[in-house]
């Protein structure tokens, strides 16, 4: 069974219909695809295609190697099978010194291929144990280029101690101070955490000179906003939107990482002006600028409207574009538009990310699309994109909101089997579902079983825990575990306190509970109700218990998200 879905502004290239059987959605083999001139009047066809069917850009190509003749066929054959032997050995030094041996010489292109190589890949680690080899071989002429790419390496690394010692060479061999030397030591304290020593070479650089380049500033507003240094981010970028008094015009670059740090203070407001102002100054805006603004939304449809502004302004969605409006359909529990997006990913030729597979999973975990889910998991096999620690349990999930734990301890089974350790958070979510259908003995087996594994009880296990005591009329254990928050070095948060109060059914209960939610709370004149403390939370709402039920992985979850943003911010490089 099939039914018309219609959207007066649908971006999605493709909807996927989901018959209902026994009242349950279940995804068929059913797609409408859209087709029209976008003003509402398109009409739509059927296409047969199942879920997450492979595409043929996702499929493994042999590549077709050309070379001018058969000189060159042999000097790129022997380049490529040095580079797999770096590769699989892991030093770069121990493979070209054997093939010196072994050819009494080394052409200098093959090794200024292979650091540009290794640069490109951003592999700073092979480039710094290349050229400090390099640095001590009599037939290598070690000159400025080499003490330049030497110290942006371990500028790249935030290897201070090693980029100090080869600004101290660069001295001592008498050339002149330059602006990249310069920027790779400052990066270099920053990537290494001494923002403090990072941020003195710039005032230095300000005054003294060599004169901050464009890539230096980019490098110091990324180093400031990472360590929370809003202010002083704000006031180099106030310095450089100052025409008067800047030596340079901010560039994109620097307009998308100040909108990024407005969306880690949580700004909003700013992060919009931020993005006028772009406009405003004629700086084009790019896909991460409006991936920044995606970032900050949580409504789906606040989501999808910037969605829409950036197809409208004729920028290419990325990979995180579509991963922050999968996300935000999910969290809505509208996983057919959740999929119909990934589907559109796909049709649009944009490679998915295991991230991205993870946040189309986690859609269906949170509904408890078991089947769905299943489908997901395993695509990302078949994808070259082995499922982590976060997409076993978000499958995990899936189970237990499917109320399935026979199913969910099959599943847990396999994580051993493939390899995958279970963490804080899978133990919090499978104790969590065996609290949900009030088993109190498996809660405790799994407890014990994770503390024998070493891991470390944290306060959404605890609370869950003291839950599912009281909730099975054991009070006096629910008391017992309420304590042992404290103990255990994670005292009762304000949700901890409010399950308390919730599980005290007898007057005895209810001040015993007060009592001890008084004297864990800071704050003691709280406004009670019937004798108990009241708090200002929506727990005894029916939504907010909804969203509990994916809240043991929602700190993995959301945590991959956050660095599918991070990876797209600008790319800082000298």
């Amino acid at each position: 069974m099939c039914s018309i879905i219609s959207k007066s502004n649908c971006h999605l290239g493709q909807l996927l219909l989901p018959p209902q059987t026994n009242g349950k959605w279940e995804y068929g083999m059913t797609n409408v695809k859209i087709s029209g001139n976008g003003n509402g009047n398109g009409r739509m066809m059927v296409v047969c295609r199942g879920m997450l069917e492979p595409r043929k850009f996702m499929q493994r190509r042999k590549k077709l190697q050309t070379f001018k003749d058969a000189a060159d066929e042999a000097y790129q054959k022997n380049w490529r099978r040095l580079m797999t032997e770096i590769d699989e050995t892991g030093s770069a030094v121990a493979v070209l010194s054997s093939e010196k041996i072994l050819n009494k010489t080394l052409p200098k292109g093959l090794i200024v291929g292979t650091l540009m190589r290794y640069k490109q890949l951003k592999r700073w680690n092979l480039v710094a144990e290349i050229l400090e080899w390099l640095r001590t071989q009599n037939w290598w002429e070690f000159g400025r280029m080499d003490f330049s790419l030497l110290l942006t390496a371990y500028g790249k690394l935030g290897d201070f101690n090693g980029a100090e010692k080869i600004m101290s060479l660069i001295n001592k061999n008498g050339y002149p101070p330059s602006v990249v030397s310069h920027t790779a030591l400052m990066e270099a304290y920053g990537r290494g955490g001494r923002y403090n020593n990072a941020e003195a070479i710039f005032r230095r650089m300000q005054i003294s000179g060599p004169e901050p380049s464009a890539v230096t500033y980019h490098i110091i507003l990324k180093m400031f906003v990472e360590a929370n240094k809003f202010t002083e981010a704000e006031e180099v970028f106030n310095h450089l939107l100052d025409d008067e008094k800047s030596p340079l015009k901010p560039d994109q670059k620097m307009f998308n990482m100040m909108i990024y740090m407005y969306k880690k203070a949580g700004s909003y407001e700013k992060a919009r002006k931020t993005f006028a102002m772009m406009a405003e100054r004629g700086i084009e805006q790019s896909t991460v600028t409006y991936n920044s603004l995606m970032s900050f939304e949580t409504n789906y449809k606040e989501v999808s409207n910037i969605y829409d502004q950036m197809q409208r302004a004729d920028l290419r969605p990325d990979v995180v574009s579509y991963a922050l409006l999968i996300n935000a359909y999910g969290k809505a529990r509208r996983e057919v538009e959740a999929l119909a997006v990934f589907e559109e990913m796909l049709d649009a030729g944009v490679r998915p990310t295991r991230k991205a597979y993870n946040i189309l999973l986690d859609a269906f975990s949170i509904s408890g699309m078991v089947e769905q889910a299943r489908t997901v998991f395993k695509s990302m096999g078949r994808d070259r994109l082995s499922p982590d620690i976060c997409s076993y349990t978000t499958m995990l999930l899936a189970y237990i909101n499917a109320s399935d734990m026979e199913g969910a301890e099959k599943f847990f089974r396999r994580f051993r089997q493939d390899g995958i350790e279970p963490n804080v958070v899978t133990y919090g979510t499978l104790i969590k579902g065996y609290a949900k259908v009030n088993d109190v003995g498996k809660v405790m087996e799994k407890y014990e079983e994770m503390l024998e594994r070493g891991i470390k009880a944290n306060q959404t296990i605890l609370t869950t825990i003291m839950d599912a005591h009281g909730k099975n009329g054991d009070f006096g254990n629910a008391v017992i575990w309420f304590k042992e928050m404290k103990s255990s070095g994670v005292p009762p948060d304000q949700k901890a306190k409010n399950v308390l109060l919730s599980i005290a059914k007898t007057d005895e209960e209810r001040e015993e509970a007060n009592e001890l939610v008084s004297n864990n709370n800071e704050n003691n004149n709280l406004p009670k109700v019937n004798g108990v403390a009241s708090f200002d939370d929506d727990d005894e709402d029916d939504n907010d218990a909804d969203e509990e039920e994916s809240e043991d992985n929602s700190e993995c979850f959301d945590s991959q998200l956050a660095r599918a943003y991070d990876e797209q911010t600008p790319v800082l490089s000298s």
